[in-house]
């Protein structure tokens, strides 16, 4: 899935960029507006995230431009207009959802989701179970099954297991999972994630079983049935 970013603040957009990627999006970025206009109306994206003020157009603009068009390609605003004004004149220009700066990551990326989802992009029903090796993940019902055994996960649980199953095989930084299931104002002391890593990993790895995940010592993690 390809998704179009066009942002001219580059401590905002080259971060998120790196984030999505990681998420497993194909990702392209514009600086300015006229490149993202150029972009967005010869590209085949999935999603494009806008912002509303750019450089030479506006993301406003570019949405509308798209909408003339008959492109249906979904749009996200990031914006610091906050006001009820200015998110029905986004609403009205054919954007799809609302994102007021500063935001959390986490609701960008649940954001993201829903709207590929709406749009077909990626199936709604797969996208609510995770499978590997042989522990499945209900991400609706933040429940998890092994070998049909039922494992009932807190909301944390599910949210550091969904990420370590995404991302089976790699290695996870300690600075990657937290800033994916902790915002900046959270700011969790350092003991916290390898307390959670044992209690899920209790939960997911009963006597017998074949552990999942795996400490790199000095690192992060790496989740599936290999060391």
């Amino acid at each position: 899935m390809r998704i179009l970013l066009v942002d001219d603040e580059v401590e905002l957009t080259d971060p998120l960029s790196r984030v999505l990627s990681r998420e497993g999006y194909g990702v392209d970025v514009a600086y300015d507006g006229r490149l993202g206009s150029e972009m967005a109306s010869g590209g085949d994206y999935d999603l494009l995230i806008l912002d509303w003020m750019l450089p030479q157009r506006s993301g406003l603009e570019i949405c509308q431009e798209l909408r003339s068009q008959g492109r249906t390609t979904p749009v996200l605003f990031l914006t610091a207009k906050d006001t009820l004004d200015d998110r029905v004149l986004g609403l009205d220009a054919g954007a799809d959802d609302y994102l007021i700066k500063p935001f959390e990551l986490r609701e960008l990326l649940a954001r993201v989701r829903a709207l590929l989802r709406r749009s077909g992009a990626i199936d709604a029903s797969s996208n609510q179970r995770l499978r590997v090796a042989n522990l499945e993940l209900d991400l609706e019902n933040q429940l998890a099954y092994r070998d049909g055994r039922l494992i009932e996960l807190s909301e944390k649980e599910s949210q550091l297991l969904e990420y370590l199953m995404r991302h089976a095989g790699q290695l996870l930084t300690h600075g990657q999972i937290y800033q994916q299931l902790w915002s900046e104002e959270e700011q969790p002391s350092s003991n916290v994630l390898a307390a959670l890593v044992r209690l899920l990993r209790r939960k997911i790895e009963a006597k017998g079983e074949t552990p999942l995940i795996h400490t790199v010592y000095g690192k992060g993690y790496r989740f599936g049935e290999g060391s």
